[in-house]
């Protein structure tokens, strides 16, 4: 029996959640957790464009390591985090996506950029109830990051031109996954009309 999905109702208030938008993911020539990511980057400026225009709140994660206890089980099964260092440059966000002074830039060690972070006491602060997730990598981190925020109950987008993935593959298969159970998937320009 096939699954169907609803679309979600339209939340009151939205934050944009940029997954890792940082050179470690956006510069194959520096790290090899990186792909060719130009057109996702193209894609993240013209929603913090919608976003700042009106004013609602963005936040930024990155992953960042400052000693060798953190997250030692996910850095044993992908060795390539060792990289993602405190002060190596490759844990700064994209110079083409620069954070604003009121943009918070949260540092994780694990998937999502809910854990054992505050970003949900955050976003609660700032009176959301929903959230547009970007980023990369699909698969991964904001993958993780979409599935905590409908578990902490936010009506959750995810604009398919907005994130991406260094396997094509799994990229598709996680965006059909998450769309038919957990969040909406809709194209950047869908996206941009359901805000408006």
């Amino acid at each position: 029996m096939q699954l169907e999905s609803n679309v979600l109702r339209r939340g009151n208030r939205y934050g944009l959640i940029l997954v890792d938008m940082c050179v470690g993911f956006t510069n194959p020539a520096l790290s090899p957790l990186a792909s060719n990511a130009d057109s996702v980057v193209a894609a993240n400026q013209q929603l913090l464009a919608f976003f700042r225009e009106r004013n609602w709140p963005v936040f930024f994660t990155t992953v960042a390591y400052s000693d060798e206890s953190q997250a030692t089980v996910f850095r044993e099964k992908l060795p390539a985090l060792n990289m993602l260092q405190v002060g190596s440059g490759l844990e700064e966000i994209d110079a083409r996506l620069a954070p604003q002074e009121d943009e918070p830039v949260l540092v994780k060690h694990w998937a999502s950029g809910f854990f054992a972070t505050d970003l949900h006491e955050k976003l609660q602060a700032t009176g959301v109830d929903g959230t547009v997730v970007t980023g990369l990598t699909t698969s991964g981190c904001v993958r993780a990051t979409a599935l905590d925020s409908l578990q902490y109950n936010y009506r959750t987008l995810v604009p398919r031109e907005a994130v991406g993935d260094r396997d094509a593959a799994a990229h598709e298969a996680n965006l059909r996954d998450l769309g038919i159970k957990y969040v909406d998937v809709l194209s950047l320009e869908e996206t941009l009309q359901f805000l408006a």
